[in-house]
């Protein structure tokens, strides 16, 4: 029986549930010291003086060190390694204390003196924007399309010059037909704002990382990074040595969601090469929400036009993102899901990048998406209201098909938009009577995916069992989908296959995990590694069976003859005689490479059915749905998994997850306590339905799977609720008191 599309369970699961799995946290180091970091308590000020005489007198403190003590940049900037003369955020490192432990290093972190001359901080995009706000950033910072391409949706392209207002770093425009005359000929205009604040990935494993400097002038790094490459090559850029000098050993991942690729490691490198020690920094709790770099808030001015019978008309989107104190990158991405998703014959697309006092945005599952989705959907349901007609129907009339324009300009590839909604439009949620203080609400959302040329080695071992070594790790039960790929093109069970991620010093090239890539971008290049591997494995029991490779089969940890059971030699058999001494067979050693030429873009539509009470503003979540095409479900169990995931941090939005600060810059929602994480009480079961459209050029026909379903939840809860209680809802987290009435 085939592996691929049977239920398999995960190959590293038993670990993980039962404890044995080893986290970054738990190894060990001869000589290992702790790190404890002195952030600032400001998120805007000069830096007057740092005072480390007392920390230093700390018992087990080894080293003190400050921006001034390691190499940076003569521009002052949030990058710095340690904060050199200003901060900008709240939260920003300014000193590093190194101690014989964790207790030593944070005794001697609170007894640093840390002397800031206050500015006014800018905490606000819109005021950000406005002439007479502070400079952010000393310097003019340029949105990266770095950042954004290795997430899998760059587009920042401007089809007409944009005046770029104060703080802003990147602009992102876009434009199609006369907006202004489709607008102005619409029987409906729906006109709103709709607002989506500032997220964090809040993942189960705090951020830790390992250094170890080595006699050769290179570093080992422990992390459990989502991208080992670009750790490695960010760092030998840091420290300005050779790639091969810096190894990176990814760790086990507890919790990414995009924001564990990189965040400290560089400065625990050069802190290791000045102390010449191997060193651990772990951040608390509290350290992770004020440091980590979460997801920003954004905010979207839309118009929207269609004729009576639903016919679209017209957009025009005029949005900008919070991005704390860095260049952001989100504003393309979004306006080319804004432009891509429906048939508009005209838009006018506008977005802005803005500089804060804030913690740094990073990627956040579909960066971009979630925000755009909740404004674009939200907007679609308020007409479909207006207009009287089923909101599932106005986006059949409009969706986008094979070969229509996406946002950035070239035409749709095959797209499965159109089988979801008709999915979504027969399921039960949707079609059975809504009842007394209850409300439907629906939502779409879309993903382009990432896509890395990778590679990927095979090797049979003594035992008959087939290894295959990559270069990216698994976050998210990937490597049990590869290893049923690699036993399919060979010819064994499942369990027979082992997946190990290598360190960057002998591993193939992989892609980061992130943007729905990893088993699109790494299938092909594993199916070939072992695929060839079965080849040259045959081609020694050519040989010894005195018969064709097309006459052989494996079965059973045997190769035989087809049809001549008797005749048979065992896979064991045939290893032992490509490694002995003397021998007349080369080693079974195989490799492949893949380089997925073009995306194959996901579609997703989600249906929440709610019920509220007028009275109180409380509601309730009694049943949600997800549809989503896969392309190909390598390993269905796993698939519905990460769709339940991205279900439940949809709907977090929603729900009540937000990054709150006050007018000083400080973050009021950065514990636990305070940041609303939904509990299992407040989740429905999630009802999956799989629509396998195969891609022509994914993996056996697979398409990316983690981002579509984090996508529309929060829209299609928020659509639900402002139909159970006639109040409709713009922004996120709901504010139950506003739904009182």
């Amino acid at each position: 029986m085939a592996a691929v599309g049977t239920p398999t369970r995960r190959q590293e699961g038993r670990e993980k549930v039962s404890g044995a799995t080893r986290f970054t946290a738990d190894l060990e180091l001869a000589g290992l010291l702790q790190v404890q970091l002195v952030l600032s308590h400001l998120a805007s000020g000069k830096i007057r003086s740092i005072d480390v005489a007392a920390a230093r007198e700390v018992p087990g403190v080894v080293a003190v060190l400050t921006g001034s003590d390691l190499p940076h940049s003569e521009a002052a900037g949030p990058d710095q390694p340690l904060a050199v003369d200003r901060v900008f955020y709240t939260g920003q490192p300014i000193a590093a204390v190194i101690a014989t432990s964790e207790t030593a290093a944070h005794d001697g972190a609170a007894a640093v003196q840390v002397d800031l001359e206050a500015s006014i901080p800018v905490t606000d995009a819109d005021m950000a924007m406005s002439a007479s706000s502070p400079q952010v950033l000393d310097v003019d910072e340029e949105a990266s399309e770095e950042d954004a391409s290795i997430h899998g949706a760059a587009s920042s392209a401007e089809s007409a010059p944009v005046e770029r207002p104060r703080n802003v770093s990147g602009v992102a425009s876009l434009k199609r037909g006369d907006v202004a005359a489709a607008l102005a000929g619409s029987d409906e205009v729906i006109k709103a704002v709709y607002s989506v604040a500032g997220v964090h990935h809040s993942p189960m494993e705090p951020h830790v990382s390992m250094v170890r400097p080595e006699p050769d002038g290179g570093v080992t790094i422990w992390a459990p990074t989502q991208g080992p490459f670009n750790l490695r090559d960010e760092v030998a850029k840091t420290l300005d040595i050779p790639a091969y000098k810096v190894h990176v050993v990814s760790m086990p991942v507890g919790g990414g969601f995009g924001g564990k690729v990189l965040l400290l490691e560089t400065v625990l490198a050069m802190l290791a090469r000045k102390v010449d020690r191997p060193l651990r920094l772990v951040l608390t709790r509290q350290q992770v929400f004020a440091v980590a770099h979460g997801s920003p808030g954004a905010r979207f001015e839309l118009e929207v036009g269609a004729k009576r019978d639903g016919t679209l008309t017209g957009l025009r989107a005029r949005f900008h993102y919070d991005n704390g104190a860095t260049a952001g990158w989100h504003a393309g991405i979004s306006s080319s899901f804004l432009a891509g998703t429906y048939r508009w014959p005209s838009y006018e697309i506008t977005g802005f990048e803005v500089s804060t006092n804030k913690t740094p945005v990073e990627a956040y599952r579909a960066p971009g998406a979630p925000q755009t989705y909740f404004a674009l959907e939200s907007a679609m349901d308020e007409l479909a209201q207006r207009l009287g007609l089923d909101p599932i129907e106005l986006r059949l009339r409009n969706a986008v098909r094979e070969g229509d324009p996406a946002g950035d300009g070239n035409p749709w590839p095959r797209i499965a938009f159109i089988e979801c909604l008709e999915a979504a439009r027969r399921h039960p949620l949707y079609t059975a009577p809504v009842g007394p203080g209850e409300g439907v609400g629906v939502a779409a959302g879309s993903w382009g995916g990432a896509r890395t040329p990778s590679a990927a080695g095979c090797r049979v071992e003594p035992d008959g069992t087939l290894s295959v070594t990559i270069g990216t790790p698994d976050v998210s039960g990937a490597t049990t989908g590869l290893a049923m790929i690699a036993a399919d093109a060979f010819g064994i069970a499942v369990d027979r296959v082992r997946i190990q991620t290598a360190d960057t010093g002998v591993a193939p090239f992989g892609p980061i995990a992130a943007g729905s890539q990893s088993t699109y971008s790494l299938g092909g290049a594993v199916h070939e590694a072992a695929a060839e591997a079965r080849r040259q494995l045959l081609e020694i029991a050519t040989e010894e069976l005195e018969a064709a490779p097309e006459d052989l089969e494996i079965t059973d940890g045997r190769v035989a003859v087809r049809g001549v059971p008797d005749r048979f030699v065992e896979i064991t058999q045939l290893v032992a005689l490509s490694t002995e001494f003397m021998g007349r067979y080369r080693p079974i050693q195989a490799n492949g490479r893949s380089a997925v030429r073009a995306a194959s873009p996901q579609f997703t539509v989600h249906i929440a059915r709610v019920r509220a009470d007028a009275e109180t503003g409380d509601f309730q979540l009694i049943g949600y749905a997800a549809i989503q095409d896969v392309g190909k479900a390598i390993n269905p169990p796993e698939v519905e998994g990460q769709i339940h995931g991205g279900a439940a941090q949809s709907l977090g939005r929603a729900f009540g997850e937000q990054m709150v600060y006050d007018s000083d810059g400080m973050l009021r929602t950065g514990t636990l306590l305070d940041y609303e994480l939904p509990t299992v009480d407040m989740m429905p079961s999630v009802d999956i339905s799989l629509i396998e459209v195969p891609s022509p050029v994914g993996p056996l026909g697979a398409k990316g799977v983690g981002e579509p379903p984090a996508i529309p939840g929060a829209a299609a809860l928020a659509n639900a609720v402002s139909r159970a209680t006639g109040v409709r809802v713009r922004d996120l987290p709901i504010d139950r008191s506003k739904l009182v009435h």
